[in-house]
């Protein structure tokens, strides 16, 4: 098998095989990846940004990892062209690899808006612009950030938040501009984007909402619809769109990304594709937790386990200092939807902001901001799929939970379902800990080697927390 792509979906598919089959009797696995870099977790590059982890801390393998599970891994190698008749694929050093199954993980490239004066002559961004993808991005906004150096992020989105509040941390004066009426206007409402600006703003993060980048003048700044925005430097994080070349030039079908079905199948058989790249109709592209669970799927899938990928249901987490957000599900309805329950709880003067949708009496959607134990609440009965409680206004509070757990918003360890997904940056679920403690990884230091719960965000650590000490204080033969 050959993973043409070794970012976070090809690096997850490899480990999901080997778990499967650790010593590679049944699956040999070749892997290219463009970057030179070992894999990393792009979802921590904000916290990069900001100097609160430095880029080795964000690998997700290390040196020896390939080489020590059976992996040929070809770094910093492209894939560059497939041969679907003779079934090899050219890298771009000239050497061809045969396979009898292909994964496209090419994940995806920034996309930088058509404003004058962003991109060079040759395509790339221009001198004073970088965008906010890699770890070399990472590295070259910091170079630029200098020491009183202005900064404009473009784009109000997940990660342009996440950057502009990394940046910000810094001490660097940064500016968003975004050019919609709020902000993250996919994952929130017009009242939860209103909040959030508000929250940013004491955070030392100024926002230009409704205004329209029109032109970058190296020197002076981001020239907008209504004004200038001064800016060293110009961070543009306005979107992503698939990698999609290669899947085109061997003739699969591409629609928004490459089209797979349930079995992570493109248009030809031998092919899949999971991750940022691909294109399944029950989840949504950009974000890490789709990519990792068709990941475990297709490993299995491809040593013969009948797991076949269904789609994700993605909650939103924006990782940034001081901001503690999740969205969830159908984040739109009007207060006046017929077949809806809608609440909503707004205290901007403190950075909080509640939404509750529900639908047949289960959640539908929500947005919990400033309120941790909330979105913990609410989450739980969103991925158990749980009918709420009479009382909708303690659960858009947090001191609602399923019969049997614990209140407060914390989850208890007994009574949480084993299926049940602690830690979303790395997908690890409640019986992956289990598995992992029963392997010898008896404390929480432990558990996040194993498995890298707590690694990502951090919101999942005081559950992984209450894991460990339920499993500690079970007897032997009970855990």
């Amino acid at each position: 098998m050959l993973i043409a792509g070794y970012g976070m979906a090809g690096a997850r598919l490899a480990e999901e095989i080997r778990r499967r089959d650790p010593r590679g009797d049944r699956l040999a696995v070749v892997a290219a990846g463009r970057e030179p870099h070992l894999p990393y977790n792009r979802v921590l590059l904000s916290a990069v940004l900001a100097g609160a982890m430095s880029p080795a801390s964000v690998r997700l393998q290390d040196e020896a990892w390939a080489a020590g599970h059976g992996v040929d891994l070809r770094r910093g190698r492209d894939v560059v062209a497939v041969d679907r008749d003779r079934r090899e694929a050219l890298l771009d050093d000239g050497t061809t690899v045969a396979y009898d199954v292909l994964v496209l993980a090419t994940g995806a490239r920034a996309w930088v808006p058509p404003v004058e004066g962003l991109l060079a002559d040759d395509g790339a961004p221009a001198p004073g612009v970088e965008t906010f993808r890699t770890l070399d991005d990472c590295a070259r906004i910091e170079a630029a950030a200098r020491d009183g150096a202005e900064v404009a992020v473009l784009g109000g989105g997940l990660l342009g938040l996440e950057a502009a509040r990394g940046l910000a941390g810094r001490g660097v004066p940064v500016t968003v501009v975004h050019p919609v009426a709020h902000l993250m206007e996919r994952q929130l409402d017009r009242g939860a984007g209103d909040v959030l600006a508000r929250t940013l703003r004491g955070l030392g993060v100024r926002v230009r909402l409704n205004a329209r980048a029109v032109r970058y003048l190296p020197g002076d700044g981001l020239k907008l619809d209504d004004g200038l925005v001064p800016a060293d430097l110009v961070v543009v994080s306005a979107g992503v769109r698939p990698e999609t070349g290669l899947a085109e030039a061997a003739g699969l079908e591409v629609d928004r990304g490459v089209v797979v079905d349930d079995e992570l199948r493109t248009s030809d058989p031998a092919i899949r594709a999971i991750g940022d790249c691909a294109r399944h109709p029950g989840t949504v592209s950009g974000l890490v937790q789709p990519a990792w669970e068709q990941a475990a799927a297709l490993a299995g899938l491809l040593l013969g386990e009948a797991t076949p990928y269904r789609g994700t249901s993605v909650v939103t987490r924006l990782k940034a200092s001081g901001v503690d957000l999740a969205a969830l599900g159908d984040v739109h309805t009007a207060p006046d939807d017929p077949d809806t329950e809608v609440l909503c709880l707004t205290d901007a003067a403190r950075g909080r902001y509640a939404k509750l949708v529900v639908r047949d009496e289960r959640v539908a959607g929500a947005i919990a901001l400033g309120l941790p134990d909330a979105a913990a609440a609410i989450t739980r009965f969103y991925d158990g799929g749980i009918p709420v409680p009479a009382d909708r206004l303690a659960l858009l509070l947090g001191r609602a939970l399923p019969d049997g757990a614990a209140g407060g918003g914390g989850a208890d360890p007994a009574t949480l379902p084993a299926s049940s997904v602690v830690c979303r940056c790395n997908s690890v679920s409640k019986e992956r800990l289990v598995a992992a403690w029963r392997a010898g990884a008896a404390d929480v230091p432990a558990l996040a080697t194993a498995t890298r719960a707590t690694t990502g965000c951090g919101t999942c650590r005081d559950t992984v927390a209450g894991v460990a000490r339920w499993l500690a204080a079970q007897p032997a033969t009970a855990r």
